[in-house]
This record gives structure tokens, sequence and C-alpha cells, in this order.
């Protein structure tokens, strides 16, 4: 068991680093000729490609989300999507000289399972024709219980689909409540049981903690519950309260929040449920038996991470569709328009829609390796020509971790302890350079708290 204390001196805002540098620090209005240039050419040596595609569909609000959404019940709206997405998939594939080998393909959102099957198949596809399939791929999906239908299961696993997410987020009726997602135990584990019994051989859970409402007692049963269920892959994240990004998140009472002292408990009691009952800690919220993939990468230090989260994938490329989605390469990242209407309207004249970016430097690049190294691998050597800046932006931080005991760190090389990994973001961020250099400032908040 941590410290609470501990707990509580390192539940500050920091990002959870599925890029650096993160999106606040990029570029409105990039140059998109730029842009398509550095894709090609960072194509060019890349030994294929991630897919992630974002549907943004919701038939009702749930109000602890964060995500970009569309809240409808009218399902017309799936073809105008998909032929857009088609459409912006055929504008990146003229900046790829050849068919381009996709090695991860994934579907988020949203609720993907708000599509038909069979417009998913169109979709898919309708991508796949215009490429080859690694044959150590991965393609993966997030399905909302209540709508994830053996019809869906069958037809993505047909399609090359091996594992699927269920956003299960607590299984405690009245939190379920007051977060309008009303979903019963016993539809988690007829869908948990239908996707298995099809083939798909990993089974992801999504639980939150720090949810409206919910209590010691009430995080237990959850994942007491999720255990008996036994997913390959948990993902038990914070509650990321940010009501000036996220509208929904006005609509229920704040004093329903646990407080920060009772937060950290759910998140201790979590925590320790699982790694007392098989599950092991992979870093950054995320739990997997040792069966899976993503503990065997983690153990063989083949472990990375990009937008989708850790994945045991290591191409330079992810190429996101949709709108809000983000891609990136070796040099370069670019967002798309966040309202369907600029992204409908770009894309429908030619256009991609890609309204912020960033182009990294030499920097950049360097220290993103370092956060990436802590944050899949748990150690990070720092290079000569990068110690005059690590000892005048990150050492202090640096120093106050190794005296907590979170980190070991001498002649250059940085290990993350056992007591660390409790706190990699935190870690991650002490170099940061972006939050170093700007500590002395007064900007709004940005990110959720660590735990």
């Amino acid at each position: 068991m941590v410290e609470l204390a501990l707990l509580a001196k390192y539940n500050v805002p920091v990002p959870r680093y599925t890029s650096y540098p993160t999106v606040p620090n990029w570029q409105e209005n990039i140059d998109i000729q730029k842009w398509e240039k550095t894709f090609r050419h960072d194509y060019e040596t890349s030994g294929g490609i991630s897919i992630y595609i974002h549907l943004p569909f919701c038939e009702s609000l749930c109000t602890y989300c964060g995500c970009n959404k569309k809240i409808t019940t009218n399902h017309s709206v799936e073809e105008d999507y998909l032929n857009t997405v088609l459409t912006e998939w055929q504008l990146y594939h003229r900046l790829m000289e050849d068919k381009p080998v996709v090695r991860e393909l994934h579907l988020g959102g949203g609720t993907p399972t708000f599509f038909s099957p069979e417009n998913l198949e169109r979709l898919i596809s309708g991508i796949l024709k215009d490429a080859v399939v690694h044959p150590d791929h991965e393609f993966s999906f997030e399905g909302h219980p209540n709508n994830t239908t053996k019809e869906h299961l069958e037809q993505l696993f047909r399609l090359g689909f091996r594992r699927v997410s269920f956003g299960v987020q607590d299984n405690d009726p009245e939190v379920q409540r007051i977060i309008n997602r009303l979903q019963p135990l016993e539809q988690v584990k007829t869908v948990t049981e239908a996707a298995r019994r099809i083939g798909y051989k990993s089974v992801n859970f999504d639980l939150i903690y720090g949810l409206p409402r919910q209590s010691l007692q009430s995080i237990t049963t959850t994942i007491q519950q999720t255990i008996a269920l036994k997913p390959d892959r948990i993902a038990f994240y914070s509650y990321a309260h940010v009501p000036w990004t996220s509208r929904g998140q006005r609509l229920f009472d704040e004093s329903d929040l646990p407080g920060a002292a009772e937060k950290l408990q759910l998140y201790q009691a979590g925590k320790t449920l699982l790694t007392g009952n098989g599950y092991y800690d992979i870093g950054m919220d995320h739990f997997a038996l040792p069966g899976d993939d993503l503990y065997k990468a983690s153990v063989e230090g083949r472990l990375n991470r990009n937008f989708m989260g850790y994945t045991t994938q290591s191409g330079d490329i992810l190429l996101s569709l949709g709108v809000s989605a983000i891609s990136s390469t070796s040099n370069a990242f670019a967002q798309n328009a966040k309202t369907i209407h600029n992204y409908y309207d770009n894309i429908n004249k030619g256009s991609l829609a890609i309204e912020k970016g960033y182009f990294l430097t030499g920097e950049d690049k360097q220290f993103g390796k370092y956060i990436t190294d802590i944050s899949c691998r748990g150690n990070t050597l720092i290079r000569d020509e990068d110690v005059d800046i690590v000892n005048t932006f990150c050492r202090t931080d640096l120093d106050k971790l190794e005296a907590d005991g979170l980190i070991t760190f001498h002649d250059q090389q940085l290990s993350v302890t056992p007591l660390g990994r409790n706190f990699t973001r935190n870690i991650c961020s002490a170099f940061d350079l972006y939050i170093q250099r700007n500590k002395s400032s007064k900007e709004k908040k940005l990110f959720s708290n660590a735990i």
C-alpha cells in the first residue's frame, strides 16, 4: 500500500502523455501542405501504419465523458459520416505511393457500436481494399455493453478484429444513474462471454474511479465483479473532472464527487484488488493478465504508447480519420476539426480537415523519447548532450522524486522503482520541458490530476 500522504503530494495536474509535446502546446492553423509533405516523407521510411477511426455518435449523454461526441438517436447520420471518412482515407491514400501495410486499426468514439454491423463492414472493407494487412496485425474496437450485439462481434471478427474494449466504468446502479449510463452487470457478462465464444483473444474493461457517488464499498464490489469475469486487460482510469472543456460534466452536483482523500482510497483499493488477483500493473492506469499480449510486450520491452494508449505495435505513422482525430508521424502531429460541420466542409472540398498541429524539433523528439521510455519501460538513459538541459530544468523535480523513493538516478541512468510505478505521469512530467520552463507562469488549468 502506498502512503496516502505520498499520493496526495503527487496528486497534481499532469498530462497522460499520449504525445509530446502535449496538445495544449500545439499551434492553431498549421500549414497543411507542410503536414502533407512531412506525412509523405515519414511514410516512405515507415514499416507500416496504424489507423485510428473516430466514430463520434452516441444515443445518450454519459455525463462523466470528456470525449468528442455527438448525441443523436437518428441513425441516418451513419451514411454521410462514413462516406466522409472514406473520402478522407482517399485523400491520404494519394500521399502513399503504394498500398500501405496496416499493422494496427482501432475504432474509438463516441460509440463505435452506434453504427450498424453492415455499415462498419462497409467502412473497414473500404479502407482495407486499398491496403495490405500485416500478418501480425492488431485490430480492436470500443464497444458499449448495451448496444454491442452478437452481429457486431461476428462481423468485426470476420474482418480481422481480435480485441474488444468494453466501457464498463462502474457497476453500481446509483453511480450509473447519476452518470446516465445504465447497464446491468448481466449485460456486461453476456457481451463478454459472447466475445469469447466468437474467438476474441483479448477483452478489456474500462473502469473509472472518482465518479460521483462512488464509495469504497461500491468500487470494491465493482472490482470484485470485474475480476470474476476475468477480462484480459483492465484500464482503471482516474475520473478527469474538466467541466471547463466538457459541458456534460456540469450536469451533476460536484458535491457528489469523492473528496481528494477518498478518491485516493478508491484508487488504492482498486489497485490492491487487481494486483492481488493476478493482474500486473503495466503502467499509467493499465493492468493485464500474464497471458495477454500487452503484458508480454511490457516484459519484453516492446511496449509503446500513442494516442490510442499503450500498444504492442511500433510503427511511426498513426493515421487518424474522423472528426477531431489526431494523426502523428515521427516528425509531426495533426488534429482534425473538432466539429462535424467543419470536418465535413473541409473533406468535401477535397482538403484535409486539419485545424491544429505541431512540427517537432530535435529536442522535442529526444525528450519525448525519455518520456516514452519511462512510461513504457520504466527506465531511460540521458544522453551526454542533454545533461545540461536536464540539470537546468529537470533536476529539481528529479531530486524530489528520488528523495521520495520513486526513482533512482545515477550516472545519467534513471530507473523507476516499484513504488514509483504509481506515479509514472509525475515522473514523465519531470522531462516535460514545456512544463518545466513555464513553472512560474500562472496559466489556466489544462490537465486533470494525476490520481
